[in-house]
């Protein structure tokens, strides 16, 4: 694994050297005896820019180093090369890092590039159109943002505590809309979800002194 993370890391470098050693190869004896060198190359610097450093942005982020994603993702010179579904995640991963570091207003940018260029799995979908409309939502377009919270619900949400703040965002909505019945059905599916959370638990129980009150 280690080794493949190091072609990963460095096989645009490889490629080139490799190509170079082809080229020689091809000058010193003849095509044939450098055609496997070729492919090697000809690999190697194609996948560099049609499938870039994915995995390796993974495993930071699986590691919790968001620094160290964002310093891969920024050694992503040519995006638009990268192959359209990897594309679309390379530009969530930007997306999601800009929220991290607050920087709402990247985020927005590129996430809805994702979201245009076509998502590779509905889940990422719907988490793209939640964070989306809670922006939304703190710009005060509240029907923007209802729009693309519906989208996400129904689109699906990978986790329950995601799943669990769209619904009480819908139940809130409801709320001001003042069609009770709806923000009641709303945050009986947000504490369905059973989130642990202390800001999305907080949420329910402030919304559960009032819930009751209201009629329908």
């Amino acid at each position: 694994m280690k080794l493949y993370n190091f072609f990963i890391k460095y096989r645009f470098p490889l490629g080139v050297v490799t190509l170079i050693l082809a080229i020689a190869a091809n000058i010193v004896w003849s095509f044939w005896p450098s055609l496997a060198l070729y492919i090697i190359a000809v690999v190697a610097i194609f996948t560099h820019f049609f499938i870039g450093p994915l995995r390796l942005i993974q495993e930071y982020l699986e590691g919790g180093d968001f620094e160290g994603a964002e310093k891969v993702l920024n050694g992503i010179k040519y995006p638009a090369l990268l192959y359209k579904p990897i594309r679309a995640v390379y530009y969530t991963l930007k997306g999601n890092i800009a929220m991290t570091n607050q920087d709402f207003d990247s985020a927005e940018k590129h996430m809805r590039k994702s979201l245009d260029l076509g998502l590779p799995m509905k889940e990422a979908e719907g988490a793209n159109k939640l964070q989306l409309g809670m922006m939304a939502m703190q710009k005060g377009n509240m029907k923007e943002g209802e729009s693309l919270i519906r989208q996400a619900l129904r689109v699906g949400i990978p986790d329950k505590e995601s799943a669990a703040m769209a619904y009480l965002q819908m139940c809130q909505i409801m709320m001001q809309k003042r069609e009770f019945r709806a923000a009641k059905d709303f945050f009986k599916k947000a504490k369905a979800q059973k989130p642990s959370s202390d800001q999305v638990v907080s949420q329910i129980k402030q919304i559960e002194k009032y819930i009751s009150r209201m009629p329908g």
